[in-house]
């Protein structure tokens, strides 16, 4: 009698897991939705097998590595105002042991309060862009072919933060030419010289914030994956931020402790 040949256990179970893992090949749908990359609510990421890579991975190396990044501007910016004090307490003893001090504090111009508030507006706008390109009904629709609603929703309060920015510089380039007018320039006085100092290389770090919300508007029309768009807007926003609580810690420091 012949003999019945019964199919191996341990292939039955291999053959049961491949079923159930199917990725779109006809069986079964997908059991892991695609993540949108958003790094929001709702998705499964926390599922996800041990040591695997994610767009909500990649977004937080990116955020990383721009905290780092502050976290030298904000040393800087420390250095140079430790500078500030200890060069505005400096003086000497004259011939008669009168003691003199040459600082002489540099009137705030007003138009920096209205820059100040324009500054703060302008990240307001930018974080309405920045939630606005984690919109996840719309980041879903982009991720499905079906048009680009995240980047309409992001692109008129994005361009809004760029024009905001480049108010901000005129204003500061306005303060300095009322300034010229008083006959306050960078080497009329130790003050004088630490206020264009630290005016001039936070308006630096702005204008390199500008140009990044330059090229996120590119971005947006040309950057394919929805998920490099929403890196580069959110460190765009986030550096913007950042700029604006170095600018209101800068301003109080001019316009109260000369």
């Amino acid at each position: 009698m012949p003999a019945t040949i019964t199919p191996n256990d341990r292939l039955t179970e291999e053959k049961k897991r491949h079923d159930s893992t199917d990725h779109g090949s006809g069986r079964r749908p997908p059991i892991d939705l695609k993540h949108t990359g958003g790094g929001g609510d709702g998705d499964n990421w926390n599922d996800r097998p041990q040591g695997s890579r994610g767009p909500r991975e990649k977004l937080q190396r990116y955020r990383l590595g721009l905290f780092f990044g502050l976290a030298g501007d904000l040393m800087f910016f420390v250095a140079i105002v430790s500078a500030f004090f200890v060069r505005k307490s400096y003086g000497h003893f004259d011939a008669y042991s009168h003691y003199i001090n040459d600082w002489l504090p540099v009137q705030i111009p007003t138009i920096l309060w209205l820059n100040t508030a324009v500054l703060l507006i302008s990240s307001l706008t930018l974080e309405k862009a920045r939630r606005g390109i984690f919109h996840e009904p719309d980041v879903m629709e982009e991720w499905l072919g079906m048009g680009h609603p995240a980047a309409r929703r992001v692109l008129p309060w994005l361009s809004l933060t760029a024009l905001l920015g480049c108010g901000f510089i005129a204003g500061q380039w306005i303060a300095w030419k009322q300034l010229a007018v008083q006959h306050v320039y960078l080497m009329h006085n130790p003050s004088s010289k630490f206020f264009f100092l630290i005016t001039g290389i936070h308006g630096v770090h702005l204008l390199v914030g500008i140009i990044a919300l330059f090229v996120a508007l590119v971005g947006l029309k040309v950057i394919r994956t929805i998920e490099s768009r929403q890196i580069l807007i959110d460190c765009s926003a986030w550096y913007w931020h950042s700029m604006g609580l170095f600018w209101i810690f800068l301003f109080v420091l001019l316009e109260y402790f000369q």
